[in-house]
């Protein structure tokens, strides 16, 4: 789905969205209240420079208005392969990123993650994974590696990889699959106007992915782990 159309949906009333080489900025009204938007479209890498043009955005919100909502449209390929961006440090770009989203959140700041079209690897994790709470749209694309990447690297056919896809969502892409690891808060379908306005109302400071997927049983230890290591306790799997 391209943007322009999720941002009427999500905007009955207007914004002020606009396109720089595929990084989007704006603003908009939500139930009354502004909102600043940040995102990527038409299936871009995050280089240095979107990674820098999105942690500006955040800091100028921060900076200039306390405390207002931010939402991430996230369609991207991951980060950007590329020799130049390698040499310059795109793993620290990403990580500067990554925490300006943090700050924004310390600082009061609700940030809802919303997956639009694509979503892979560290472009998603710096962005919609990191924010307050992450949603997608059903026909979003979200993994991690393809299976044949996977394959590759992890030396595991790829049918035992696809075999093991079907009962565990660590393997598998997709949003259903995101949601019942607590990646995302939820699918959204129908009415996204309202669905962005009752992510805004129930956002929580805290972050509850591990406990999400748990109770979803799609990420069974991640959160009887974090619980061991704060109490210093073993952990001793049902």
């Amino acid at each position: 789905m391209d943007w322009q159309n999720v941002a009427a949906q999500l905007f009955p009333g207007g914004h002020t969205i606009t396109e720089a080489d595929n990084f989007l900025s704006g603003s908009a009204q939500v139930d009354g209240k502004p909102v600043a938007v940040i995102g990527t479209t038409d299936h871009t890498p995050i280089g240095i420079e979107i990674a820098l043009a999105q942690a500006q955005a955040i800091l100028k919100t921060v900076c200039e208005h306390p405390g207002r909502p931010i939402l991430i449209l996230v369609d991207t390929q991951g980060q950007r392969l590329r020799h130049r961006d390698e040499m310059l440090g795109i793993n620290s770009y990403m990580a500067h990123l990554g925490k300006c989203v943090d700050l924004a959140r310390r600082k009061g700041h609700t940030v809802i993650g919303l997956v639009y079209d694509q979503a892979l690897s560290g472009g998603f994790i710096t962005s919609g994974l990191i924010a307050s709470a992450c949603y997608a749209l059903p026909e979003a694309t979200i993994r991690v590696m393809g299976l044949p990447a996977m394959a590759r690297i992890t030396k595991v056919p790829e049918e035992r990889l696809t075999e093991l896809a079907k009962d565990n969502p660590v393997f598998a892409p997709g949003p259903e699959n995101y949601l019942r690891m607590g990646g995302l808060h939820g699918i959204w379908d129908g009415d996204l106007a309202g669905e962005l306005i009752r992510a805004l109302a129930d956002a929580k400071a805290g972050d509850e992915r591990m406990a999400l997927g748990l109770a979803r049983g799609g990420r069974l230890m991640a959160h009887p782990v974090a619980q061991a290591v704060r109490v210093g306790s073993d952990v001793r799997p049902a």
